[in-house]
């Protein structure tokens, strides 16, 4: 059973050319062929289009809205698109003093009858603030240890040896780095996905279309996810009992 899931930042559908084409965004989308997208920087103008409610409606997919701030221009934050069926769902804060608002989606997704735990974030631009931030999620993550868990999104984060990043590693098992940022010229691996197991994961890779190196600053990156693999081989890790 694959599973194809996603991690995308859309630049508030801005594209290189500073144009809000929002539109494009949805045909990138539509390239990826996956059941499950983890979305930031989603902007709702409010006097305009509603950038998660338009890519439901591009895609047919089911939408979860993760907004982490209302400004003058509008509600701006996180999304979800995923092709199943949601069990649960809970946002979880991850704000900083003086920092800006940042949060995460943790939802439960029925995959044909198996329980599938998808946190999607996008974190901040400071080391201290991303510290906090990745400590909070991996409280949040060993809460439910005994179900498939994918963690992605944008994490801010180009030092690979952070220390913050190896707890990730610690945790959810090791993940490639794959440069997604700039779109034009990636150098930097912005963007990522884990999971546990680790096993279950399969063939991370960066999308790389024409559309998708001026749609947005960001390139996705894709991951198939094997749940015949993490039903059979997940166990709750020891630090857990």
């Amino acid at each position: 059973m694959r599973v194809v899931i996603a991690s995308y930042n859309t630049h508030g559908g801005v594209g290189l050319d500073r144009r809000f084409a929002p539109h494009n965004i949805a045909r990138v989308i539509g390239e990826l062929g996956a059941d499950i997208v983890a979305l930031q920087e989603l902007h709702a103008p409010a006097d305009g289009c509603d950038m998660l409610e338009l890519l439901r409606d591009a895609t047919g997919l089911f939408a979860i809205a993760g907004p982490t701030m209302t400004r003058n221009d509008g509600v701006f934050g996180n999304g979800l698109l995923t092709r199943f069926p949601v069990r649960s769902i809970e946002h979880v804060k991850l704000d900083v003093a003086r920092r800006e608002p940042r949060g995460a989606i943790d939802a439960i997704l029925d995959v044909h009858g198996t329980p599938l735990r998808v946190i999607a974030t996008h974190l901040g631009l400071s080391p201290r603030e991303r510290h906090e931030q990745i400590a909070r999620l991996l409280d949040v993550a060993r809460l439910r240890e005994h179900m498939p868990t994918v963690l992605l999104g944008d994490l801010n984060e180009w030092f690979v040896q952070r220390r913050a990043l190896r707890w990730l590693h610690e945790h959810f098992g090791e993940s490639p780095a794959r440069a997604t940022f700039p779109s034009l010229l990636p150098i930097l691996a912005l963007d990522r996905i884990w999971c546990v197991p680790a096993s279950a994961m399969r063939n991370v890779r960066v999308h790389r279309s024409r559309l998708a190196r001026v749609a947005s600053d960001h390139l996705p990156l894709l991951a198939e996810l094997d749940l015949d693999d993490a039903a059979v081989h997940h166990a709750i890790p020891a630090h857990a009992a």
